[in-house]
């Protein structure tokens, strides 16, 4: 397989790695256990950004990358599996942005509230460089008859 191939299955699986770790803060901020409140701090704001920083920065720089290596001669493997990053980090923002309304009062903060809705908008251009890929075909040579 090509780098560009490597990369661009690299990048789904961060994408589904930053989906996972935002459904689990979020889960977590819904049901916070009984004995955690005493002698623990948490903050939400710290977690997600660095949540955002191990996993979406790097995912869409591997996306870009895969798709900036193939945009000549067009790849549907590569375009798939773009196209399904982003798939998967919709659906993972979606199940977050459902879960808003049952997060705790003590944890609802502005990055709490719009993380999931920013990253829902920022998932649309990923699947569209992946419908790129797929519609992008190969150059043909041009025939040389002398």
């Amino acid at each position: 397989m090509a780098i560009e191939k490597w990369a661009a299955i690299a990048s789904i699986g961060l994408f589904a790695m930053f989906s996972g770790e935002m459904i689990s803060i979020y889960y977590f901020m819904t049901n916070v256990p009984t004995d955690f409140e005493f002698g623990m701090a948490f903050e939400a704001n710290p977690k997600i950004l660095q949540f955002i920083s191990i996993g979406v920065a790097p995912a869409s720089i591997m996306a870009a990358l895969s798709f900036i290596m193939s945009r000549q001669y067009g790849s549907k493997p590569i375009g798939l599996l773009i196209i399904g990053g982003g798939v998967i980090m919709l659906a993972g923002m979606a199940i977050c942005y459902s879960m808003i309304e049952q997060v705790v009062d003590s944890y609802m903060t502005d990055a709490v509230v719009f993380v999931p809705l920013l990253f829902m908008i920022l998932s649309i251009p990923v699947i569209a460089a992946g419908g790129i890929l797929l519609k992008t075909k190969k150059k043909r040579p041009k025939k040389e008859y002398f």
